[in-house]
């Protein structure tokens, strides 16, 4: 009698550990899988006014390297098949995207083009990955995202508002504030330990309730 109710006790233990833990992975998931990919190494600018290519690397200059990106990494699979006469296009400038040493994107950026910037996107790409050839309309803020970064443009009204690609930061406002991303860390690490404290409180009072049982039937 004794062992049956050791083993039933046992059981519903393992099976309650087995919930928790259920739970845990269950929570833990979302969150591996919410994790940031890792930014571009980096991007390299040629163009007018330029002696040498404009060389920005996340490591030294990540707000400047995201800020550019940004600029480009919202175009459709299409543009438009033409753009603006060459005369309104103004100053090109060359955007090379990079990940890791590898080139793998490039734009032309038109920051002072009548009408309003415009981007224009190759179908010859750094890499095998085929693209249709685009014109796009290019953010308000272009001008000075490249001005900021170190391309030497007439300084613009600053404008906040992103024109097409939509109305966002110059510079993110997660690149701002750091201290968000620290603060959910702690957050995720704090309802770890509540769980595993959970999980040996479980344990520990199923032992106990078996260690109870076992004296009782052995008197």
């Amino acid at each position: 009698m004794v062992r049956r109710v050791s083993r039933l006790l046992v059981a519903v233990v393992g099976a309650a550990l087995a919930a928790v833990m259920s739970v845990g992975t269950a929570h833990a998931a979302p969150t591996l899988a919410a994790a940031p990919k890792p930014a571009p190494a980096g991007v390299d600018i040629t163009g007018e006014g330029l002696a040498e290519p404009l060389r920005l690397r996340a490591d030294t200059d990540a707000a400047h390297v995201t800020a550019v990106i940004d600029q480009v990494n919202w175009f459709g699979t299409s543009g438009a098949a033409s753009g603006p006469k060459a005369a309104d296009l103004g100053p090109k400038y060359t955007v090379v995207v990079l990940a890791g040493d590898q080139p793998k994107q490039t734009f032309d950026l038109y920051p002072l083009a009548k009408g309003g910037p415009r981007a224009f996107r190759p179908a010859k790409q750094p890499v095998a990955t085929k693209v249709r050839a685009g014109w796009f309309l290019g953010r308000l803020n272009m001008s000075e995202t490249l001005r900021t970064a170190g391309v030497p443009l007439p300084r613009q009204v600053e404008t906040v508002s992103g024109g097409v690609g939509g109305g966002e930061r110059m510079i993110p406002e997660e690149t701002l504030d750091p201290g968000r991303d620290i603060d959910q860390a702690f957050g995720e690490l704090r309802r770890l330990l509540l769980l595993n404290a959970g999980v040996v409180i479980v344990i520990t009072m199923g032992l106990a309730g078996i260690a109870l049982l076992i004296r009782r039937r052995t008197r």
